[in-house]
């Protein structure tokens, strides 16, 4: 910012002052330590005028004061022979894209901050039933339930096997901020392998299926078995993510689709229970490195942090972004 000489400002200097003998005026690099010291006290009085301003109005006077003044060889909006470019950005424009960038490295920082990862897409199998491939159980009445072990309707069969709490928390990515009242549709095998609704030993069941809405933390939670391990898979869990339950039971959109591993220590500890004989050599040929599911990555962001134990039950739980 060039120096003050409004002939009115207190420490402008008498207009003589600059003057060689001959009555031409000195430039500014050759007046001397007098004239700096002037010069670094009016800029910090202008640097405290404007510190009252606030941070949108300082960024703003500086822009002004930076175009009305001769600019540095590096100074942004510059020309190499002193002018001004064409290409400056304008004051308030500058001010609102910091505003919006710093608004945007925010929410990432917090994403990241929060460990927050997006749930990569996943196919949803060939057993979904929600009318994606033939069969439709969102449209049942009963299927809102957050015990999913037996079925409703027609049979009320109860699925056996180790208890298993599933807790799958939904947040919006670009905040970290909980999804509450959005809805999760979650399905998978019974102790046998069989998924209900479709394999013939379950064709007339429709247990371990069911939607429920997320709560004030984003999480939606159900009660049910651990599933087996049948050949070729890994043990998993799929799940659906909707907006709203009124999508969920209406072929609404779907926001993501996607499945949860279930990590190995747990899985072994489960098998070695009774019904559940045929995992156990299931498991020992997979593994997730070569799953055609979770292989790409080991289900590094799928992988539920599993509590409890074989003989009173387990809870996985899962915090993903949308």
């Amino acid at each position: 910012m060039a120096p003050t000489t409004d002939p009115h400002s207190a420490s402008a200097p008498p207009a003589h002052e600059w003057l060689d003998e001959h009555g031409n005026e000195i430039e500014d690099h050759d007046r001397g330590l007098v004239f700096d010291l002037r010069t670094l006290v009016d800029r910090r009085r202008a640097l405290t005028l404007l510190g009252g301003l606030g941070g949108l109005g300082v960024a703003g006077a500086l822009a002004a004061c930076s175009a009305g003044s001769t600019p540095a060889a590096s100074g942004a909006g510059a020309t190499s022979n002193g002018a001004t470019s064409s290409s400056a950005t304008p004051s308030s424009a500058t001010s609102s894209s910091a505003t919006s960038s710093s608004a945007t490295s925010s929410s990432a920082t917090s994403a990241a901050a929060a460990g927050l990862v997006e749930a990569p897409d996943e196919t949803a199998g060939p057993f979904p039933g929600d009318g994606s491939n033939g069969q439709n159980v969102l449209d049942d009445s009963g299927i809102v339930r957050r015990d999913i072990r037996s079925s409703f309707g027609a049979s009320t069969t109860t699925a056996q096997g180790v208890p298993l709490t599933v807790k799958l928390t939904v947040k919006d990515l670009a905040t970290s901020s909980a999804l509450v009242g959005a809805a999760v549709y979650v399905w998978h095998c019974d102790r046998d392998g069989n998924y209900s609704m479709y394999s013939q030993a379950a064709a007339g069941e429709n247990y371990l299926r069911g939607v429920q809405e997320t709560d004030d933390s984003g999480t939606a939670t159900f009660t049910s078995i651990f599933p087996a391990c049948y050949s070729g898979r890994w043990p998993h869990i799929h799940f659906e993510v909707y907006s709203k339950v009124n999508d969920a039971v209406s072929s609404g959109p779907i926001v993501k689709t996607s499945q949860i591993a279930l990590p190995q220590a747990a899985c072994d500890a489960v098998y070695a229970t009774s019904g559940y004989e045929q995992s156990v050599g299931n498991l020992a040929q997979v593994s997730l490195a070569r799953d055609n599911v979770f292989g790409d990555d080991g289900g590094v962001h799928q992988l539920a942090t599993m509590s409890g134990d074989a003989s009173s039950g387990y809870t996985a739980a899962l915090t993903i972004g949308v």
